[in-house]
């Protein structure tokens, strides 16, 4: 049904209930003789006479009375459809679909939950866990969450994190029979715990930052465990079977407790932090814009702000 064919039955349906075309003008929120010339139209659309006129008085003819007795239930429902979907605009309400990795869901999305669903309680939010760099839009979903780097450049992007660094780690157990490497040549010969995407089957790369600034720089390590799960590789480390390269937030509390120790802190880089990533900002859907609004850094800052030291 085009838009013209709907409002030409919307203004059918009302001159029929009102049995005037000034009344159901009001309704309409249109002029009576515009209405008049609405009404014509569908009755030259559709080649049959479906209202019958006087001076007096307005009523439908014999084919009038059954498509209003067929379409007005129809577009009751249509109408009552399309107030609904209005209040989603109106407030946020509905599902969020997020796409996301494990561990950015821990650091970056977990911690706002809480505060997020006391603010927005019609707000459902559907959170995937992917590793992988998933089409999100093919996918069906609103949003995803990466590392700006690994984001394409058609895409929004909104940072909901700082810059993140990485972190190479091992346990002491490790350390007791193995020097601590200070630079990123000392990694030969030392056992190591990789990522591996598992789409592509590629190893996330142990870059580290040259001396003076000068760029970055791939080193290959020898593995003797990967997978694509880092809180696997972090229980690997733990259990004392070789360095990791993970960020350093989320190793952070394993260093303070002195379960692991950090090497080659001078060399490990910064990451331009956790985006959260869409296709579009037109007509935005009010619940996903609130969710965008609300993990916005820009926001989270402010409030550590006000808060003081």
């Amino acid at each position: 049904m085009t838009p013209n064919v709907y409002a030409e039955l919307r203004a059918f349906i009302h001159v029929a209930e009102t049995r005037s075309f000034r009344h159901a003008a009001k309704r309409l929120g249109m002029s009576p003789s515009a209405l008049s010339r609405t009404v014509r139209t569908l009755e030259e659309r559709l080649g049959l006479r479906l209202l019958n006129r006087t001076t007096r008085s307005v009523a439908p003819t014999e084919a009038g009375q059954m498509l209003h007795s067929r379409i007005a239930p129809t577009l009751q429902d249509m109408d009552a459809a399309i107030r609904e979907i209005e209040t989603y605009q109106a407030r946020p309400k509905g599902v969020v679909r997020i796409n996301l990795p494990s561990i950015a869901a821990r650091l970056a999305v977990l911690p706002r939950l809480g505060a997020f669903a006391v603010a927005y309680p019609d707000v459902r939010l559907d959170l995937v866990i992917d590793n992988e760099m998933t089409d999100v839009v093919a996918k069906g979903f609103d949003a995803g969450v990466r590392i700006g780097c690994q984001i394409s450049r058609d895409m929004i992007a909104v940072r909901i994190t700082p810059d993140l660094r990485t972190a190479v780690v091992g346990s002491p157990d490790y350390f007791a029979t193995r020097p601590p490497p200070t630079t990123p040549r000392d990694l030969d010969g030392h056992r190591c715990l990789s990522y591996r995407w598992e789409g592509s089957g590629a190893l996330l790369a142990w870059r580290f930052t040259k001396p003076a600034g000068s760029g970055s720089t791939a080193v290959e390590v020898e593995n003797v465990l990967t997978a694509n799960d880092t809180d696997l590789l972090l229980a690997g480390a733990l259990q004392g079977m070789g360095l990791a390269f993970l960020l350093e937030d989320f190793v952070k509390p394993h260093m303070e407790r002195g379960s692991l120790m950090r090497v080659m802190d001078d060399y490990c880089e910064p990451l331009p932090g956790f985006h959260l990533y869409y296709s579009s900002r037109t007509r935005m859907p009010a619940a996903f814009r609130a969710f965008v609004d609300f993990m916005r850094l820009d926001n989270h800052t402010t409030s550590a702000s006000a808060k003081g030291p």
